[in-house]
């Protein structure tokens, strides 16, 4: 991925799982045209418990906070088997200032 307009292009094409933290972040994935993506609901572990997709994309804050609950996610899906992407997420480390998803909607 080159810039942050293939990025949402490529994220609005994936037929993956997305997975984010609240109302907000999903709405604003959704209208980037994102269509299967599911909130961490009341429970972090009833939500993951019902995750049966072959892969996900998780995009939780880039804060402290979402960096925890990645982690937690990201040990508790590959225990089940699986596959994290990880490359949306990366990218957004690298290539923009934003900490928080819904904060993406000021790109577009």
């Amino acid at each position: 991925m080159e810039n942050l307009e293939e990025w949402f292009k490529n994220l609005s094409n994936t037929n993956k799982l997305i997975i984010v933290e609240g109302k907000k972040d999903k709405k604003v994935l959704q209208d980037l045209g994102c269509k299967e993506i599911t909130t961490i609901s009341n429970s972090l572990f009833l939500t993951l418990d019902k995750i049966n997709s072959k892969e996900v994309i998780i995009l939780t804050d880039l804060d402290k906070e979402g960096k925890k609950v990645y982690s937690i996610i990201k040990k508790t899906l590959q225990r089940k088997g699986i596959k994290i992407d990880n490359k949306f997420r990366e990218f957004l480390f690298k290539n923009t200032e934003i900490s928080h998803i819904e904060g993406l909607k000021k790109y577009f």
